[in-house]
């Protein structure tokens, strides 16, 4: 979810036209008055509104969609318009536009899991698209366009997957680098660590985590996603016992952000981790935490809860069996949505000599 640690009329205005709305339209849904959204239109980052309407706004941005949000997220990355170098326009207005709704239904089917529909919408831009002959906006959208395009080879996840992968989040990093926005070059290195990690490569992926965990460029949020994650290559790496103080800290910091989700999901890690530390008590309650608390709603955080439950009922002989079942229910799901890196996960557990 999109936060705002301090608003300005900067942010103000993105979120306006986020939702879509004219001054007066904008107006009434605060309860603020029409001047009050003039003047943030037209000063933007020089004028914060007061403590009261700040609330105002957190609250109506914690209100709107997923689709609103990313709009928002999406108007400030791209930074305030008069601050842009001017270029020759190639791409048109009305292509900036369509560019940007299809990047926001790739976000809603990557959540969903429908590569097919995601790859053919970015197809239709990176097929045709010239970096060098866009402007500033359309070279912004080119990058996030690179990203998703990684983000869809990433969640297939077989190793060629992740090669390309890899060589998508490198070009776009060059495209972020080049417009001048330091936190999405951040995001792309932090993703760039979890293609590391999922190719195995535990040390490193480890080390960059624990370098972008305190990275000012990205948010809280992200650095204490990045904390998480060293947890997590660390318990792959057979380490548990530092895994689980690091990933104690991390959900002690989702808390404290507020990020429910990323607060469950570091309980079903911290569940893993306390499995391979022998401790099987701890893995069941945390286990049943991340199970009460997280929403699970797209195939792939089903997949990653139920198999992370059938990972930890297979150590006890008492449970295999229905472990097994938890896994197999899992495994249909990967299968059948083109999750070929779980795929691979749940094989590996099946074949652990722990369980064979």
């Amino acid at each position: 979810m999109a936060t705002v640690q301090q608003w300005t009329g900067e942010e103000a205005h993105a979120l306006r036209r986020a939702l879509r709305m004219s001054v007066r339209a904008y107006a009434d849904h605060l309860g603020v008055a029409e001047r009050t959204v003039a003047n943030w239109d037209k000063h933007r980052a020089a004028i914060e509104p007061r403590p009261d309407t700040q609330a105002i706004l957190d609250t109506a941005l914690a209100r709107a969609d997923a689709v609103t949000q990313t709009r928002f997220v999406q108007f400030l990355a791209q930074g305030p318009l008069e601050r842009r170098p001017s270029t020759t326009l190639a791409a048109t207005i009305p292509d900036h536009e369509t560019w940007t709704e299809d990047l926001e239904r790739i976000v809603v089917c990557l959540d969903r899991q429908d590569f097919a529909f995601a790859a053919t919408l970015l197809e239709r831009w990176l097929g045709h698209a010239q970096p060098h002959d866009l402007d500033p906006r359309g070279l912004y959208l080119y990058g996030r366009s690179l990203v998703l395009s990684g983000d869809l080879r990433r969640l297939q996840g077989t190793l060629q997957d992740l090669m390309t992968a890899k060589r998508l989040y490198c070009d776009a990093y060059d495209v972020f680098t080049e417009l001048g926005i330091p936190r999405r070059a951040a995001q792309i290195e932090l993703s760039l660590a979890v293609v590391a990690e999922m190719a195995g490569r535990l040390t490193p992926a480890a080390t960059r985590y624990q370098q972008l965990a305190g990275d000012k460029r990205l948010s809280p949020a992200d650095r204490t996603r990045a904390l998480l994650w060293i947890g997590t290559a660390l318990a792959k790496d057979g380490r548990n016992e530092f895994a689980i103080e690091v990933m104690q800290q991390a959900a002690e910091r989702f808390e404290d952000l507020n990020e429910p989700e990323d607060w469950a999901n570091a309980q079903q890690k911290l569940a893993l981790a306390h499995r391979g530390a022998g401790d099987l008590s701890r893995a069941l309650a945390y286990i049943d935490t991340a199970r009460s608390n997280g929403r699970f709603e797209t195939p792939l955080q089903r997949v990653q809860i139920e198999t992370a439950h059938g990972h930890i009922l297979l150590t006890d002989l008492a449970t295999r069996s229905e472990g097994h079942a938890m896994l197999d229910r899992a495994s249909d799901i990967a299968a059948h949505y083109g999750l070929k890196h779980q795929l691979r996960s749940i094989k590996t557990v099946r074949n652990s000599k722990e369980y064979t």
